[in-house]
């Protein structure tokens, strides 16, 4: 079963003809292949689904039916936590930019946006507290203040933890939409 969401369009992969080598810029897309950290962890989250599921085939067999109801459900919000953590990351079309977070999104539309760059900065590891130097791609817009720039991609996030050459791809792709469509 192909899952859409996990891959990036492989036009990204070669050097393309035009900053946007795309057909149809109206649908969403995000300009980078989840990260080994992203896939890895949400392979986990399901593995943990299937003894879930387990434990409510096995309660379900000797006769507990609402224990079996409440661990099924359990194992739902499970596998829908790890489909979630599979869509988080910056999207972009040509309505604006999206950030997929775990609970929530934001959009932004072109129009909104000064500037799209890649600055050094302390950035957060794997999405916990502590702090590494590295990149960000940062997003100034022109409701917001310079101290409420949040970075979109960093070079530490859990797509781009050793890729490197990965993140300076997915920023110079999001930075071309901005450039494309930011002149609103």
């Amino acid at each position: 079963m192909p899952l859409p969401f996990l891959t990036a369009d492989r036009t990204f992969d070669a050097v393309p003809d035009t900053a946007l080598p795309y057909d149809d810029r109206e649908r969403w897309r995000r300009p980078y292949r989840p990260g080994p950290w992203r896939v890895g962890g949400a392979a986990l989250w399901l593995l943990l689904a299937s003894f879930v599921l387990f434990a409510a085939v096995a309660l379900a067999l000797t006769g507990s039916l609402s224990s079996a109801g409440a661990v099924l459900g359990i194992a739902l919000l499970i596998i829908a936590a790890a489909l979630r953590i599979l869509r988080v990351g910056v999207w972009v079309s040509a309505h604006g930019v999206r950030q997929v977070g775990l609970l929530h999104t934001r959009t932004v539309p072109w129009q909104r946006i000064v500037s799209v760059r890649t600055a050094q900065q302390p950035v957060r590891w794997l999405g916990l507290p502590r702090t590494v130097q590295g990149q960000a791609l940062t997003l100034v817009r022109k409701d917001r203040s310079a101290e409420d720039i949040v970075p979109l991609l960093t070079t530490h996030g859990m797509d781009f933890v050793g890729r490197s050459s990965a993140f300076d791809l997915a920023a110079d792709a999001v930075e071309a939409w901005a450039s494309e469509y930011g002149r609103g």
